[in-house]
């Protein structure tokens, strides 16, 4: 299971190595289709005690060989492209093809400081120069087109993905459940993973999909829908306590309210509902002191 949108954005690579084509057309690159893709493993450890590790690692196979290392980025790090750049490095020492860095973003102003070159060397005589190939909301297609999500569903997938914070991620959402109407149930199921997860905490973006898959993709059953169902159930149980607690005229902080709605336990949830119906204060729920206790 997909555990975040960081996951998301490049483990998508990993299910359907293909993507990377699509994503090029789309980017106008020349880069010619592999013939076989496989999936690496992404630990660039080396002998001394420094752990580094890539997100994903993809080898391409056929007339130009070729290594995509995919990094999911979601926020400016000053620390990354010297990471970036001893990826690449120690990736083309080791499997001498050439590697390319593709990076993934869902916000522009990330997207357009990953894709600045980093120049190493002095000014003299620059001795090496980072360019990743950066994908956001930037560059990637709006798809709204049925048709053209059954095309690529890994690039519909993607522009969902990317597009997750803009306000059209609505339009695609709704072209992507109407596109995999007829798509074979493990497609299905493994898109609408990627989907949840990469809208990361995009409350709309997240609600707006439950309620597509729940009415649009009715037929097909897995443990995905499941989940679905517990995590609208577990946003009601929060939103229930945060409304008996301002009922009842407490003072519920942003801090508090994003740790109430940010839990998922239901046993722990209906505790603190409980707790919001006595307690003193509403920081008190988390503690369990009551009114006149």
């Amino acid at each position: 299971m997909v555990n975040s949108s960081h996951e998301a954005m490049h483990r998508i690579f990993q299910e359907y190595p293909g993507l990377f084509t699509g994503v090029s057309k789309v980017l106008g690159l020349p880069f010619v289709p592999p013939k076989r893709v496989t999936v690496l493993p992404t630990d660039l450890t080396e002998i001394q005690p420094v752990e580094r590790r890539v997100d994903t690692l993809l080898r391409f196979e056929g007339d130009e060989p070729m290594l995509l290392a995919v990094e999911a980025q979601s926020a400016k790090d000053p620390d990354k492209p010297a990471s970036w750049a001893y990826y690449l490095s120690f990736l083309y020492t080791k499997y001498k093809i050439p590697p390319l860095l593709l990076v993934v973003c869902q916000d522009r102003t990330t997207a357009e400081w990953a894709a600045r070159p980093m120049v190493l060397g002095p000014e003299q005589w620059p001795s090496l120069t980072l360019r990743p190939l950066v994908v956001g909301p930037h560059n990637m297609p709006l798809i709204t087109d049925p048709d053209e999500a059954r095309a690529d569903l890994a690039l519909a997938a993607l522009s969902a993905i990317t597009h997750a914070k803009a306000p059209a991620v609505g339009g695609i959402l709704k072209t992507l459940s109407t596109a995999l109407h007829d798509a074979p149930e493990t497609v299905v199921v493994t898109i609408i993973e990627f989907i949840a997860q990469g809208l990361g905490n995009n409350r709309r973006a997240a609600e707006l999909w439950r309620n597509l898959v729940a009415v649009d993709l009715s037929p097909y059953k897995s443990y995905i829908f499941e989940e679905f169902r517990d995590e609208g159930r577990a946003q009601r149980g929060a939103e229930d306590i945060v409304l008996v607690l301002e009922a009842r005229g407490l003072d519920v902080s942003e801090g508090i309210r994003e740790r109430i709605t940010g839990c998922d336990d239901p046993d722990l949830l209906r505790d603190w509902l409980t707790r919001a119906v006595t307690v003193s204060s509403a920081e008190a729920i988390f503690t369990g002191d009551r009114e006149g206790a």
